[in-house]
């Protein structure tokens, strides 16, 4: 549950989101000389396209001013397959027990782990300037091959099938599954359903047959058996078999003629009547049972697909979250909707800690287009702006974010009428940056032709890995620039 632990904003404001270079101290001379220059070139600097590629600076990690700390990006790569960097130092030598936490875990509370019944609370450091190299290795550290895979093999809140994994312990009042036995019934696993279903006609034959034969017994009809002149309650019941098999032929209408309750006495035709209607009761309840069991809308949400992973691209010059669904059936899903929600952890203002916390990604309910017409693959787009929890999410801080996204389609089959709901879900480790989805249609001999082996392929464009929040400022201060070359050159054509 450590993954799900909320993540402190990076000062983006500070280091940029881009390499950069770390700024020298110019000569005062120089500054004087060279002012408009690099006034222009700062200018320039910002309308100029921002490239494709992740930042190798940590927001958190270098420090502007030490040029000799900063080393390369190819020395980086071969570093974290070596493992610890040569230039970072030894690690200082801990207390027996202390653990090493990542420096973006620091200040916040940790979630109770049932293996191990035990509660930590994480206290709040504030790095000094000697610590600063120190958190450099911890973080390059961090992202080596094997702190990544640990990473990938965290908890999840939805499986990729769909699954829920939330199990529901210390339930005292059971008592609510007994009111609503035939949902309990369905629910349960089909050895244990089978189970049930044998056991209640078993235990009804067993009950019956019981009674059946200590009838006879009390009556005398045992011991007269072959007697002409007997008058016998229960014909041919010598033993508890024979009254086991009479139940039986009674209860499923069988009917052989050999045994058979007679109309001398009363009580045996009372316990027939009674048990033809038990017999009915089981009958309706367990065939209902077994009927919604085989024809739960469950399965047919396997075949309802979802891609592997989302992408992050620029659609009609917005920074968007896309991932593909399809339905692999020729029987479509009536009013399909789709919807899906964000769990992260967080804590407030005022201290207070939110474990997976589920807020709302907007899919396009207010203009409909969550409302889908699932005949081909489609590919839903989520839009960032500054209402969407990604708004101020680059692609270095995406790396260093832990989060869940839950996708939920929901609609109505088209064969049974009953609604399906199928479910996903994509970590922060399954959402690349700068690809786009292949298509994968077709037309061919004058219908569309859906080739569902290109519906997990992606291919790479050119996507600025600035945040949507830094792009958007970025947009603004250059129509602001604009707009103000524009006053300028208009106030000089004016005539004197």
């Amino acid at each position: 549950m450590l993954a799900y632990l909320p993540r402190p904003p990076t000062d983006t404001s500070r280091y940029g989101t881009f390499p950069q270079k770390p700024d020298l101290p110019a000569a005062p001379g120089a500054l004087g000389e060279d002012g408009g220059q690099q006034a222009a070139a700062t200018t320039a600097k910002r309308s100029a396209p921002m490239p494709n590629y992740p930042s190798a600076l940590r927001h958190s990690g270098f420090v502007p001013g030490e040029p000799s700390l900063l080393p390369s990006r190819g020395s980086l790569t071969t570093q974290h397959h070596r493992g610890r960097p040569s230039w970072c130092p030894p690690p200082a030598p801990q207390e027996a027990g202390a653990r090493l936490y990542p420096l973006h875990a620091l200040s916040v509370a940790n979630i109770p782990n049932s293996s191990h019944g035990k509660t930590s609370a994480r206290s709040s450091t504030i790095p000094t300037p000697e610590g600063l190299q120190s958190r450099r290795c911890k973080l390059l550290e961090e992202d080596s091959p094997m702190v990544q895979a640990s990473k990938r093999q965290r908890q999840r809140y939805v499986t990729k099938v769909g699954k829920c994994q939330v199990n529901l312990g210390n339930i005292q009042d059971k008592k609510r599954f007994l009111s609503d036995i035939f949902t309990t019934i369905v629910d349960l696993k089909y050895r244990w359903f089978l189970f049930v279903f044998m056991m209640c006609y078993v235990i009804t034959w067993l009950v019956f047959g019981f009674i059946y034969f200590f009838d006879a017994w009390v009556r005398g009809d045992v011991g007269h058996q072959g007697d002409p002149e007997w008058q016998a309650c229960i014909e041919n019941v010598d033993g508890f078999v024979s009254a086991l098999l009479l139940s039986v032929e009674s209860q499923r209408t069988i009917g052989y003629g050999t045994r058979m309750v007679t109309a001398n006495c009363a009580e045996g035709v009372i316990l027939l009547i009674a048990q033809s209607i038990v017999g009915s009761m089981i009958d309706a309840m367990m065939v209902g049972c077994m009927f919604v069991k085989i024809s739960r809308p469950k399965k047919r949400a396997q075949t309802l697909i979802f891609s592997k992973n989302c992408v992050i691209s620029r659609r009609d010059e917005k920074l968007c979250l896309m991932f593909r669904v399809g339905d692999l059936r020729e029987s479509h899903m009536v009013d399909a909707k789709i919807r899906a929600k964000l769990i992260k952890s967080r804590q407030t203002a005022e201290g207070e800690f939110i474990p997976l916390e589920q807020s709302e990604l907007n899919l396009g309910y207010d203009t409909g287009e969550d409302r889908l017409f699932l005949v081909e693959p489609q590919i839903i787009c989520h839009v960032i702006n500054r209402h969407s929890p990604f708004w101020d999410m680059s692609a270095e801080s995406l790396r260093r974010e832990q989060f869940e996204i839950i996708i939920i389609l929901e609609g109505i089959v088209e064969a049974t009428g009953m609604t399906c709901q199928a479910r996903t879900s994509y970590t922060e480790d399954e959402i690349l940056w700068g690809y786009r989805f292949e298509p994968c249609m077709s037309l061919e001999k004058g219908a569309f032709q859906v080739d569902y082996s290109r519906f997990e392929m992606t291919f790479e464009v050119q996507t600025p890995a600035a945040s949507a929040k830094e792009l958007h400022e970025l947009k603004e201060l250059e129509q602001q620039e604009h707009s103000t070359l524009s006053l300028y050159w208009d106030h000089l054509l004016q005539p004197c």
